[in-house]
């Protein structure tokens, strides 16, 4: 190989993308039995820590793209799991607010995180930790970057 720097084995960017298209896939049954996407769960967890949150603070939260957002906002709002409000402060403002079915399913989804979990033997607890704070710093690291 002429240049060996563009081997995919080297690649942090080709493993996160592996890694994130295998965890994705995990979720996909689990999620099914709520149906919901993972993008879906993602906005679920979000309300069930905080609800009735703007949609700005729910774009902070997720960082899930603002186009993506508004499509999976009204998605969940046609199957009955939340509202979209206007702010009784600001009419500009949206806030989220869970409806009683989204509330329910948090019951049902308490169990995921577990489950999940034990779909990789290999990763012990500590590791699991590791890993957080390891991406955390993948993240913050990318988003620091200036770009032109």
């Amino acid at each position: 190989m002429k240049h060996p720097q563009l081997k995919l084995d080297n690649q942090i960017c080709h493993r996160l993308y592996m890694a994130s298209n295998a965890l994705t896939r995990t979720y996909r049954e689990m999620l099914s039995e709520l149906d919901l996407t993972y993008p879906q769960y993602v906005v679920m967890m979000a309300l069930w820590e905080q609800d009735n949150i703007s949609i700005t603070k729910l774009l902070e939260k997720t960082a899930i793209d603002g186009s993506a957002m508004t499509q999976i906002l009204k998605k969940m709002s046609d199957k009955g799991l939340l509202n979209i409000i206007k702010d009784g402060k600001d009419n500009r403002k949206r806030l989220v607010t869970l409806q009683d079915d989204g509330k329910k399913i948090q019951n049902k989804a308490a169990s995921i995180p577990q489950s999940i979990r034990c779909q990789f033997p290999s990763l012990s607890h500590e590791d699991s930790e590791k890993l957080i704070h390891l991406l955390d710093k993948v993240i913050h690291d990318a988003e620091s970057v200036k770009r032109p």
